[in-house]
């Protein structure tokens, strides 16, 4: 590990009095629940890889939108995700190899592809990019939720770029397990905008090159 990610690791224990809200079952950690934080950060930390299964819901003012998706994605910054429902879209896939975007549909003939830009929209929805905010942000708070399905470490950071509706990101982490529950990207106002629940994650598998070039 970077003499850099240490230093960051430590200021971010430093902040640790503050925080993630008030409401909503949030509350300050204790002494064993600092150790669970500390033992999930670094998880975090030594991510390299990951794959998972997860549901991305955006909303907005016209309404909500809710892809089941799966993802593939390397600190690095490649990623492919593809959407398996709903019908309509099933098959769409995006793939970033760091440096180009294509996105094409295995079940249009010839599987029609084309390059496109990157959109915050869909770059953050990664856990690979909370993570590199996680460890940019100036400010970042830890808070413990109790919830029906047992307790969570809740990690927040700032979203740069200063983009109105992706301003903070809220990433919820089974305290038993140390895999990812929820990540939740909120705008200017504190409303929820994408919402991404994971059913299943996998850290640090082998991820081949194909999955990230056409």
């Amino acid at each position: 590990m970077s003499k850099f990610l240490v230093c960051i690791m430590l200021a971010t224990i430093l902040v640790l009095a503050t925080g993630c809200g008030d409401g909503g079952g949030f509350r300050n950690p204790n002494a064993e629940e600092m150790s669970v934080f500390e033992q999930i950060q670094q998880k975090l930390i030594r991510l390299e890889s990951f794959r998972a299964v997860a549901t991305v819901e955006y909303r907005s003012n016209k309404g909500n939108n809710a892809y089941e998706t799966i993802q593939h994605a390397r600190i690095t910054g490649e990623y492919r995700v593809e959407v398996t429902n709903p019908p309509h879209v099933a098959g769409s896939v995006t793939t970033s190899d760091g440096q180009q975007i294509f996105q094409f549909n295995s079940r249009v003939n010839g599987r029609v592809s084309l390059m496109v830009q990157e959109t915050p929209e869909r770059s953050e929805i990664f856990l690979t990019s909370f993570i590199r905010n996680y460890l940019q942000s100036q400010e970042v708070s830890v808070s413990v939720a109790d919830m029906d399905e047992g307790v969570r470490t809740v990690l927040e950071a700032v979203v740069p770029g200063n983009h109105p509706y992706l301003a903070t990101s809220r990433l919820w982490v089974d305290n038993t397990t140390f895999l990812p529950v929820k990540l939740i990207i909120f705008d200017q106002d504190g409303a929820e905008r994408i919402i991404v629940t994971y059913h299943v994650f996998e850290y640090n598998i082998p991820l081949d090159d194909a999955l990230f070039t056409l």
